[in-house]
């Protein structure tokens, strides 16, 4: 063995036997691309080192160096790309027809590069910016390589588009030009124009700056006010005014405020001397016809004509309070006529209301309130016979005093309610257990109110255990035990009816 690696490396420093050598360690065909090295390993290899490889590489491909020295480009902005073999990604010796780039389109990023995807060219496909047979870093970078056709200045702005388009859309101004540096700064509703409004057929200069230049024909006073649009209109909107009628004899407020100016100034004519009266302009309007004279501001103001909140109510014999506040002029001042003298007692208007039908006489107010016809809040209950407490407070008038007869009704509990549980056995006076607070509480107190205090086994009994029969006054029942409990004496009456003498209540 000792022989043969002394003869080997004699022979190897021939060059006939490095060829040899070189032939029997090859590992495979090169790619098409590096054919032409195949026959000397050196270009891309130093013996027995492979920490020089990286330099052996770029000084072949030296914009590949270029960018890692300049830290730009894929190569030069990756930081791991950067830093690795480049066998790391590009192998040989795989065959002529084998590639030497190994990409994953799909998952490149883009931002990695110099050209990071933005806006529409997220969506392109590689295809439509790295042409076939062309190195993929020598793809167009300039707008106008790839958008020479879209270019509606047919070149007269340069080719620097980013300077007023944006990627998001062509047709859009995104960023770059500032119209504020111009003569013409883009304010109001301009800001919003498109940019061929304007700049018809690409023309950028020689454009007029005054608005009688492009709005002649909006011009609806035909030129007689002169060339200043801008003395009374906005650029917000040509309807937006500037000019303060505040300071005319006839300042705009309520109404007047929201109508056009050509509703009174007939043609767009400003100098025509307009009348400042309201009946100059709202004869047609008048209700009155004339009546009650032309100082129509007396009782309207300029907010709704219909609505007459100037007139003050409050200095007439009759105060407009309660739900006469709401109601229209014309509810009372028939066909509008205000002369004519109104009365100012209830009765003079709610006679057909009065479901009493004069019973009570022509006082109203004594019971109801303006506020609500129907709702009686100023009666008071507690000076009749029958004061309202408890559950009565909140019960409608027309419960008890049916058809609205208020005389005569009857105070009795059973009056309006119905027996149906005692049926009577307990007497009428209804009041000696229940309460006005609620019908099913009971106040009565057996121990108290009677001779014969519940005690044992009687606690707790029904009523009607004892009280079985129906009476009309107070009932009396027998205190004796035999009365009741004559069917458990199984003396059969020898000790006599008097059971307690030697019984108990709590068990017998």
């Amino acid at each position: 063995m000792i022989v043969f690696v002394v003869c080997l490396t004699a022979f190897a420093r021939l060059a006939v036997g490095q060829n040899i050598i070189e032939r029997l360690v090859n590992p495979g065909p090169l790619a098409e691309a590096h054919a032409k090295l195949e026959a000397t390993c050196t270009s891309c290899h130093t013996p027995f080192t492979r920490q020089t490889q990286n330099a052996l590489c770029v000084d072949c491909h030296k914009p590949i160096g270029t960018d890692i020295t300049g830290n730009i480009g894929f190569h030069g902005r990756n930081a791991e790309v950067k830093t690795s073999q480049c066998r790391r990604c590009h192998t040989d010796h795989k065959g002529r027809d084998a590639s030497m780039v190994f990409l994953d389109q799909s998952l490149f990023d883009h931002a990695q590069t110099n050209f990071p995807l933005t806006g529409a060219h997220v969506g392109l496909t590689c295809q439509a910016c790295h042409f076939a047979g062309k190195k993929f870093r020598e793809a167009p970078k300039e707008c106008n390589a790839c958008h020479l056709r879209d270019d509606v200045h047919k070149g007269r702005l340069g080719t620097a588009c980013a300077d007023c388009h944006a990627t998001s859309d062509w047709k859009k101004i995104g960023r770059g030009f500032d119209h504020g540096k111009t003569k013409f700064p883009l304010v109001g509703a301009h800001a919003k124009a498109e940019c061929r409004t304007c700049h018809a057929g690409g023309k950028l200069v020689g454009l007029p700056v005054l608005c009688i230049g492009c709005h002649k024909a909006d011009d609806v006073h035909k030129g007689k006010n002169g060339e200043k649009c801008q003395d009374c209109h906005k650029p917000e909107g040509w309807l937006n005014l500037l000019f303060d009628h505040d300071k005319t004899k006839f300042p705009l407020r309520g109404a007047h405020a929201k109508i056009t100016c050509d509703a009174c100034h007939k043609g767009g004519d400003f100098k025509a001397k307009l009348p400042l009266s309201c009946i100059a302009c709202h004869k047609k309007d008048d209700v009155h016809e004339g009546r009650l004279g032309p100082e129509c501001q007396s009782c309207h103001n300029d907010t709704t004509w219909k609505k007459a909140t100037n007139f003050n109510h409050d200095k007439t014999e009759f105060p407009l309070r309660g739900a006469h506040v709401k109601i229209a002029c014309d509810a009372c001042h028939k066909n509008n006529d205000y002369k004519v003298k109104l009365p100012v007692a209830c009765i003079g208007c709610h006679k057909k209301d009065d479901v009493h039908k004069g019973e009570f006489g022509a006082n109203c107010e004594g019971c109801h309130t303006v506020t609500d016809w129907k709702t009686v809040t100023k009666f008071d209950h507690d000076k009749t016979r029958f004061p309202l407490v408890g559950k009565h407070k909140s019960v409608p008038c027309a419960d008890c005093h049916k058809d609205n007869n208020f005389k005569n009704t009857p105070m009795q509990c059973q009056a309006c309610h119905k027996d149906t549980f005692h049926q009577g056995k307990l007497g009428p006076d209804c009041a000696q257990c229940h309460s006005p607070n609620g019908w099913l509480k009971s106040s009565f107190n057996h121990n108290k109110q009677t001779k014969f205090p519940l005690t044992g086994s009687h606690v707790g009994l029904d009523c009607h255990r004892c009280h079985t029969k129906p009476v009309d006054g107070p009932p009396k029942i027998s205190t004796v035990c035999g009365t009741c409990h004559q069917k458990n004496d199984v003396h059969r009456g020898r000790f006599g009816p008097n059971c307690g003498r030697c019984h108990s209540t709590r068990r017998f």
